[in-house]
């Protein structure tokens, strides 16, 4: 089976450069909008069956977006969520994101406990991603079928190395994902294969 890595839309969070990984606010811009239904457009003939969405805002347009244009269900949780930022939530100051690039930094030297106050480490959002994508994979048994997970950057540059067998932390930080960017990954007996990021075969 095959299974669609997806960033949601562009948000009202990402133009205002607020960290905003909670709760229901700050949805898709217009241009957002437009994104996810070109995107939509983009991958209507790949065959997906199932969409599966992060609960914040921007992620649940996006993945209804999709889901309504392709005519197949969608399911929203909590294993998608963007890592929580604690102290760092709704702020858009100077010093929060020194925080929020203190913790990634944290992460990237292997410190996986590192957390923003009343946030969340990396080894917490390793417990709730790895073993969702394991479970999705397994209610998806068919070579044939397709789903696609509508997540976020942060979440996915911490957690694909962790799922995917031919990508590692070093090399993903080389790389972008713009908003409805994805990583397309395809079962082997080893595990996920990456195929194809951001539409450049792997």
């Amino acid at each position: 089976m095959r299974v669609y890595f997806v960033r949601h839309g562009e948000s009202e969070a990402n133009i205002l450069r607020v960290i905003s990984n909670r709760g229901r606010q700050h949805g898709l811009t217009k241009r957002g909008w437009a994104q996810a239904g070109a995107l939509a457009e983009r991958l209507a003939d790949r065959g997906i069956v199932q969409v599966y969405t992060s609960p914040l805002l921007r992620a649940v347009q996006t993945g209804e977006t999709l889901a309504q244009a392709w005519g197949v269900p969608y399911e929203v949780t909590d294993a998608l969520r963007e890592f929580d930022c604690g102290i760092a939530e709704n702020r858009a100051d100077a010093e929060a994101w020194g925080l929020w690039r203190a913790a990634v930094a944290a992460w990237d030297a292997h410190d996986w406990s590192y957390k923003i106050e009343g946030g969340e480490c990396f080894l917490d959002m390793r417990d709730r991603f790895v073993p969702f994508v394991e479970t999705v994979v397994q209610r998806h048994p068919r070579l044939t079928d397709t789903v696609a997970l509508v997540g976020h950057g942060g979440l996915y540059f911490s957690m694909l190395p962790l799922v995917l067998t031919n990508v590692d932390a070093r090399l993903i930080m080389t790389w972008s994902m713009p908003n409805t960017g994805y990583a397309l990954a395809e079962t082997t007996p080893s595990g996920l294969r990456c195929l194809e990021w951001c539409g450049v075969p792997l």
